[in-house]
């Protein structure tokens, strides 16, 4: 299938590793002029050295802290003015720590909000002059398997990735009219560097990993390119009817019929 992502130019934030790394990654296969950013610098021109010479194709890195709001706009106005338009963002921020409600003061629910929302909000804005344009573009928020059933100790991200599926809708319904699709992905046991922080810290990792699997029907973990797949497709052409969605990819472990 011809995703026909050739020379669009795709935003893909924390995208140093992980999902964002992976994300990248299979945009560029596609042929799309990929833009990364995240905190670590050297993190950033390694992922993206990796990148080109996977793809053979265009890798820009800015640094960027999706915390903070000044370089949130200096950060998609760089990415704007490099190819004169932006047509896919994929908004992505390292999930807040696990622990009990009780166990988190005022300061980390607004870290939490800051990083896990806020930054979505921001740069969702911040494309729309350079979407709007072009008459279409795909927003894509990675969010969590939290929002679709319930993770236990996940009280933080599951409060804020739920604001984050509510603005999508939202967005769907007010950017349709210029052609704009709005999509979440909810990611299930996904093999990154996030697994870690989802199993207890009482056991051997390699036990709990197996343990996890037991309660997923394909009986394994995710590969992130397997996940990557899908934001891919929602970026392209064929995709152009969905939004408004969250989309779950954790191999059938959701137990939630809707």
């Amino acid at each position: 299938m011809n995703l026909g992502l050739d020379q669009k130019v795709a935003v893909v934030l924390a995208a140093s590793k992980g999902l964002g790394k992976a994300s990248a990654l299979a945009l560029s296969a596609e042929g799309a002029k990929v833009i990364i950013g995240s905190r670590n610098l050297a993190e950033l021109n390694s992922a993206a050295e990796e990148i080109r010479q996977q793809t053979g194709n265009e890798v820009a890195c800015l640094q960027v802290d999706v915390n903070n709001s000044e370089q949130l706009a200096s950060f998609i106005n760089n990415a704007g003015s490099l190819y004169g338009h932006i047509d896919i963002l994929v908004n992505n921020a390292g999930g807040p720590p696990f622990g009990k409600f009780e166990g988190f003061d005022d300061m980390q629910w607004q870290q939490a909000f800051e990083q896990n929302m806020l930054s979505f909000v921001r740069t969702s804005r911040l494309v729309l002059p350079f979407m709007k344009t072009t008459g279409s573009g795909r927003i894509i928020n990675i969010v969590s398997g939290s929002v679709k059933s319930v993770l236990t100790n996940s009280v933080l991200s599951t409060a804020m990735r739920m604001g984050v599926v509510g603005m999508a809708k939202m967005l769907a319904d007010e950017l349709g009219p210029y052609g704009i699709s709005v999509n979440n992905i909810a990611p299930g046991l996904i093999l990154t560097d996030r697994i870690k922080h989802t199993l207890p810290q009482d056991v051997d990792p390699e036990e709990a990993i197996k343990e996890k699997t037991k309660s997923i029907p394909l009986g394994r973990i995710g590969k992130p390119e397997e996940f990557a797949a899908l934001v891919a497709f929602l970026s392209s052409t064929p995709a152009a009817y969905i939004s408004g969605t969250t989309i779950q990819i954790d191999g059938g472990a959701s137990r939630a019929i809707l």
